[in-house]
């Protein structure tokens, strides 16, 4: 069946409120460990994960950091703006170039209180961080259909984007958590890995990883790679759609090496598992990008986006992971590229094969959502059976809750 043809009301359950984790455990490494593999499911913890991987298994971890894309800004009448930046305007090359750009930058963003905010005003804030005295304004560029492009400009001019956002805006909370920011989320909402800034949201599934953790698998020789996927909001957003031929999956950024692509193609005969879904969409998306150069032999950069409909209908028979990796990195060099950047519209939902990852280690996501068509797609109607298991034994569920090991059926 092509997912196009799939009803997303058949990927729910009962999730109540009071099992949605609101905050993360003391220590991240105590979160519990559900493992599933061929319809066996068992108890464990993070602490003990390095049991249930074989040696010389490749973790793919995604390396993104948290923002703080939200900014609010206070009225002379007292009411309340909120921008919400998403990503960068298309002027930019990527998010990262995006995020270096100083005094002066331009963002799709959504606007709370868009209703409030008249043509022509620019809106004002002023914080004092540190003993330093920055000012920052919002214009409104342009309305876009689901978005604005909003001019953000700043003083002193020497702070990027990057530094500016650090000092006046504030960590975007899962809308499900229901509570303000406190000043613990500012470490706990991020992986200890985290690395490239632009995310509005933390690839979770890293959240439980300690250096505890990390050592216990260097000695079991399982080894670590690290990609970048920027986690976009359309993370929560959800199917509103009866059918899934009427759902537009959101388009984010990855960044990933030439190194890093080598490593997964030296890895690709043992076993590769992705840290989260983030990282699977990303590695999986460079398995097209791959079948895209050998099924176009001039195609551009530009031309290796993966649109959420490739998987199903892009003509691969017997193309192999190896074969596709290996002509990427062809491409690649022909090209001159050290690094692939560019964004990824993937949808892995059920009819979709993992080609480059075996499983995946992943949180617990919420009913009706892309997220669980992903899990559902790597272990098929058995997605009832192990979210009903972690249901009545106690496992906290979604962003800051506890996760899971799932191998792809019959691996």
């Amino acid at each position: 069946m092509h997912p196009k043809n799939l009803a997303i009301s058949d990927f729910t359950y009962d999730l109540p409120d009071d099992r949605i984790a609101k905050y993360p455990l003391e220590e991240r490494d105590n979160s519990k460990l559900l493992v599933y593999r061929n319809g066996e499911i068992k108890s464990s913890s993070y602490k003990n994960l390095e049991e249930f991987l074989p040696a010389e298994t490749l973790l793919v971890f995604n390396n993104t950091k948290v923002v703080e894309a939200r900014l609010l800004f206070q009225k002379t009448t007292g009411g309340v703006i909120e921008i919400f930046c998403l990503e960068p305007d298309n002027q930019y090359s990527g998010i990262t170039s995006a995020m270096m750009q100083k005094g002066k930058v331009r963002w799709k963003c959504l606007v709370g209180g868009a209703s409030k905010w008249k043509h022509g005003m620019k809106l004002q804030k002023n914080i004092n961080e540190a003993g330093r005295e920055i000012l920052l304004e919002a214009a409104i560029v342009d309305r876009l259909h689901d978005s604005f492009v909003i001019e953000l400009t700043w003083k002193p001019g020497e702070l990027s984007f990057a530094e500016m956002l650090h000092f006046t805006g504030h960590i975007p909370l899962p809308p499900y958590l229901s509570r303000a920011v406190e000043e613990s989320d500012k470490t706990r909402y991020q992986t200890i890995y985290a690395k490239h800034e632009g995310s509005v949201a933390a690839p979770t599934a890293g959240l439980h990883f300690t250096n505890t953790v990390f050592k216990k698998l260097e000695a079991k020789n399982i080894q670590k790679e690290f990609v970048t996927l920027h986690v976009g909001a359309g993370t929560f957003k959800p199917v509103k759609s009866e059918m899934m031929n009427e759902h537009e999956m959101h388009a984010e950024f990855i960044d990933v090496s030439f190194d890093s692509i080598e490593n997964l193609l030296n890895h690709i005969d043992k076993t590769i598992v992705a840290v989260g879904t983030t990282s699977l969409r990303t590695i999986e998306s460079l398995y097209w990008m791959g079948v895209k150069t050998l099924n176009q032999t001039n195609i551009t950069v530009e031309g290796i986006f993966v649109h959420q409909w490739d998987p199903y209908e892009i003509e691969q028979e017997n193309i192999s992971a190896k074969d596709a990796l290996s002509n990427l990195l062809k491409w690649m060099k022909e090209k001159g590229l050290a690094r692939i950047i560019t964004k990824t519209q993937i949808l892995i939902a059920p009819g979709y094969k993992l080609k480059i990852a075996k499983g995946i280690i992943t949180n617990f996501h919420q009913p009706q959502s892309t997220l669980l068509l992903l899990i559902a797609a790597i272990v098929g109607n058995d997605w009832k059976n192990i979210y009903k298991y972690a249901m009545e034994n106690d496992f906290r569920f979604l962003s800051y809750g506890d996760g899971c090991l799932l191998w792809q059926k019959n691996q």
